[in-house]
């Protein structure tokens, strides 16, 4: 098996659904901090652009807990 070969496999995994789970939180931090910001200086526009991130994260991580789900199903021993 090729490393690509692998690491799509990887993606399609348990493990890799939960390292993409774990890698679109950590990036809900910087949103985070982007939104603080944005309130301290009054930015508008700053803050619309953070409230749209977070949409995306919630977005994204909604859809990897759904895969996740899909790959439970698949699992004859998860029931």
């Amino acid at each position: 098996m090729s490393t690509l070969a692998k690491a799509k496999g990887f993606k399609k995994s348990r493990a890799g659904t939960y390292l993409s789970i774990g890698t679109t939180a950590f990036g809900a931090l910087s949103v985070i901090k982007q939104a603080r910001k944005a309130r301290t200086d009054n930015d508008t526009l700053q803050l619309i652009d953070a409230v749209v991130s977070a949409a995306a994260i919630a977005t994204g991580v909604a859809i990897l807990l759904r895969e996740l789900k899909r790959l439970g199903d698949d699992d004859v021993l998860l029931g």
